[in-house]
């Protein structure tokens, strides 16, 4: 009996030693520093320095590459990372389903989403959600580009465009036409075109979509090639310089949004228009959305919709209904 008994200490002291010396690594890699992660963890700096050193030993490789300066990971490191991230996930999603939905929603979130999504939209509504929900902590991260959730180890990101992969759920935040929109200042000197074809006799700002704009009429498209002084990459940018009066954009609705409903951009050629890419959020599928995810995606939903300046919501939408990703 006695000798069983030592054998289950030993499975269980084995077990939680690695799920532990996992954490540490983790921590370290997302925040770059065996000090912060020891912040983190509320342990010693030299507990996870060796916490971490024992994992490489027992791996048999090296994860970190250390230096005076920064650690950083190595491929080897990368690809451990991400797989120890999904266990952490799983651990603390299948604790949140235990817990159940009483319980006041907690833990790290982390997410990516566009620059200009989390500039215009997200942080200005973010006070509100921690105010809410205070033992959440956002990990955000802003990527103008469709990204690997799994392997990044992500729980959520808000994506643009068509959602090619059938793994994840989603929950589309937008869908509506482009639009072309411009400065009252710009058109007060310029004046309005009425049909795409006035383009032609106008600046305009082309992105790194190119100077092909598209537009249609009674089902027909409408494709104009445009011209202007100036080039610019990155949506931020084009919003920028339409709002300064240097010439004509087009982008997605949800690009112009904000600006639109106070009034620095008016919106052209709307008879025109043609449907602009979506805008999603997306998340792997899991049996439990953890309660930290579900108040997430409806607050985005619900800040989607908000006017400039609006209030924040007083209370969350009912849970977002989970279905399989398509194209869009």
């Amino acid at each position: 009996m006695r000798r069983s008994n030592d054998y289950i200490h030993f499975f269980y002291n084995r077990r939680m030693n690695k799920l532990l010396t996992m954490m540490a690594f983790v921590r370290v890699a997302e925040s770059g520093s065996f000090t912060a992660a020891a912040a983190q963890l509320g342990v010693s700096v030299s507990a996870v320095a060796k916490a971490v050193t024992r994992l490489e030993e027992e791996l048999g490789v090296q994860l970190l590459v250390r230096t005076t300066r920064k650690l950083a990971l190595n491929d080897d490191g990368r690809e451990f990372f991400s797989r120890c991230q999904r266990i952490l996930n799983d651990i603390e999603d299948a604790e949140s389903s235990v817990k159940g939905a009483r319980q006041t929603p907690q833990g790290r979130l982390r997410m990516v989403m566009p620059t200009m999504f989390g500039r215009l939209t997200f942080l200005p509504q973010a006070a509100a959600f921690s105010a809410r929900y205070p033992d959440i902590v956002l990990d955000v991260a802003f990527e103008d580009r469709q990204v690997n959730l799994i392997e990044r180890g992500l729980d959520l990101a808000v994506q643009v465009g068509d959602l090619n992969d059938s793994n994840y759920l989603t929950r589309t935040l937008y869908r509506g036409p482009r639009v072309t929109a411009a400065s009252p200042a710009y058109l007060k000197r310029h004046g309005e075109p009425k049909t795409p074809d006035d383009l032609v006799k106008h600046n305009c700002i082309i992105s790194n979509y190119g100077p092909v704009w598209h537009f249609s009429h009674r089902g027909r498209a409408m494709p104009v090639t445009v011209r202007g002084n100036l080039v610019v990459t990155g949506g931020e940018a084009m919003r920028e310089a339409a709002i300064l009066g240097l010439g004509i954009a087009q982008s997605n609705g949800w690009t112009f949004h904000h600006d639109i409903n106070a009034g620095t951009l008016r919106p052209l050629l709307e008879n025109f228009a043609v449907e602009g890419r979506p805008m999603s959020i997306v998340y792997p599928p899991t049996r439990h959305v953890p309660s930290k995810l579900r108040v997430m995606i409806d607050f985005l939903v619900a800040i989607t919709r908000l006017p400039a300046g609006g209030a924040r919501p007083a209370t969350a939408p009912s849970a977002a209904r989970r279905r399989r990703a398509g194209p869009a």
